[in-house]
């Protein structure tokens, strides 16, 4: 059975090249989402294996919605997808229960080698 992913992230581009990415290796995305709220709701629904999540998103952040989700879910396995130069957000991250992180722009593989990292 393939791992299932839910995406976060307020662009609609990055959301289309982590779908392409995750789905050419074989994983089924349930859901996408433009913002915590919709992450917290989504996740919620559909109780993925993995959630990506972008850090600086309008209506709620990143690290809200990541907080909000272990709080709920303590198991869940969140990597946050951040910039370069937002290395204290990132730290926030970790400590608020994120598995890892993925600096934009990234390529295919190193974003595949940070989930299968996850799940070791």
């Amino acid at each position: 059975m393939s791992k299932r992913v839910l995406i976060v992230d307020d662009a609609l581009f990055m959301r289309s090249l982590l779908r392409d990415i995750f789905e050419t290796a074989g994983w089924e995305v349930v859901a996408e989402a433009e913002n915590g709220l919709q992450a917290i709701e989504a996740y919620n629904s559909h109780q993925p294996d993995l959630v990506t999540m972008d850090i600086v998103m309008p209506e709620m952040g990143g690290i809200d919605a990541l907080k909000k989700i272990v709080a709920s879910h303590p198991q869940a396995k969140v990597v946050m997808c951040s910039a370069l130069g937002q290395e204290s957000m990132v730290m926030e991250a970790i400590r608020a229960g994120a598995c890892d992180f993925i600096v934009k722009p990234f390529r295919d593989q190193q974003v595949l080698d940070i989930v299968e990292r996850t799940f070791s």
